[in-house]
């Protein structure tokens, strides 16, 4: 029976169509590879951006009046840059990849510069690929989903046990000044533990910007696995609960609204960021493309893996991934959180030290 509303389908495509199993399945026409100018073109300035949001997080003067003292500024940005888009073209190039494999057509990632960078810390809005057509089967759209996530976890995870041996530990101190504060997924504290070999949350801790990088790399994960729409998440929970992806992305944007409401009422720290993507989750579309094999279900092994997705969303989620805050040197300890800040000097406009703190709340 057709459930309609379960399967309404905002982008056109029919949902009665006779089943198309893997002997149907369409092959891969080999085409010589051609980069459109305007990729390269974003991604060029991508890879600008970022590099001028390393630069000036290291303390970097960048001037259009000192070009030549600008562009030896500019090359300490490139430990941030480099990793941080390596990260984001293996995420995208897994989509691409898969799609093209799968015989789907799909476009090359499209990166997104991100404007004043010297404000906008990483210097980017990330990066996409277009799918131009629905995959045939519940089991290639999985594929094509989860292979970006789990792409770009295979570059993040070095970056951030690389670039966690390459940060400094200091003993914990007051910090004064302006703090932009990274929140701690479950993830990135087990790492920390086992690479620096202390609790840190007994520590202070100067990241080096590659293991800055790396964070950007696991909230990446979480922000495209977020079980909404036909984002990376919502791909991979049609392809295991078809009939119920709707409702549960309804749930998860009205998760992300709560995440923000909850913590302001009961006057903890929250991320207004979560209101962002409940809007963009209900603007851009609940609901999901029917595959023209709708009934087929995933095999053992990509059920498997469809549930270590789910684990590796868990485990990536960061509940406040970015709060502003003037942190104190503690007294009273009853409890303690690992958290990442950004922290400014004294008298300084940009932050540009990355450093991890242990803060104890009292």
């Amino acid at each position: 029976m057709n459930d309609a509303s379960a399967y309404r389908d905002p982008s056109g495509v029919l949902t009665e169509i006779p089943r198309y199993g893997p002997e149907n399945a369409r092959p891969v026409t080999p085409v010589a590879m051609h980069i459109p100018v305007i990729n390269l073109v974003l991604f060029a300035l991508t890879l600008l951006t970022t590099t001028m949001a390393g630069a000036y997080s290291n303390g970097a003067d960048l001037s259009l009046f000192h070009p030549i003292a600008s562009l030896a500024a500019l090359s300490t940005g490139l430990s941030f840059s480099i990793p941080l888009m390596a990260i984001l073209l293996s995420h995208e190039m897994g989509h691409y990849l898969t799609s093209r494999r799968n015989g789907v057509d799909a476009s090359l990632p499209y990166f997104l510069p991100a404007p004043f960078p010297s404000y906008m810390i990483i210097g980017t809005f990330g990066a996409f690929i277009r799918m131009r057509e629905v995959p045939r089967s519940r089991r290639v759209m999985f594929d094509i989903g989860a292979a970006g996530p789990w792409a770009g976890m295979l570059v993040a995870l070095p970056c951030v046990i690389i670039g966690l041996r390459l940060s400094s530990v200091s003993p914990l101190s007051a910090q004064t000044g302006f703090s932009l504060e990274l929140g701690n997924s479950l993830l990135f504290w087990g790492i920390s533990r086992v690479v620096l070999g202390v609790d840190p949350n007994s520590v202070n801790i100067t990241m080096h910007p590659m293991a800055f990088a790396g964070w950007i790399g696991l909230f990446v994960t979480t922000l495209n696995l977020l079980p909404i729409g036909q984002l990376d998440g919502g791909h991979v929970v049609y392809t295991l609960f078809p009939r119920w992806h709707r409702t549960i992305s309804t749930l998860f944007v009205g998760s992300c609204v709560l995440l923000v409401i909850v913590p302001l009422a009961l006057g903890y720290s929250f991320w207004a960021g979560w209101l962002i993507w409940a809007v963009l989750g209900v603007a851009l579309g609940l609901g999901h493309p029917v595959t023209q094999d709708r009934d087929t279900p995933l095999d053992s092994r990509r059920s498997i893996a469809a549930w270590a997705t789910v684990v590796l969303f868990i485990v990536t989620f960061v509940p406040v991934p970015i709060s502003i805050s003037t942190p104190e040197v503690p007294t009273k300890p009853q409890s303690q959180s690992y958290d990442v800040r950004y922290q400014a000097p004294a008298n300084s406009a940009p932050p540009h030290l990355l450093k991890a703190i242990a803060t104890i709340d009292r």
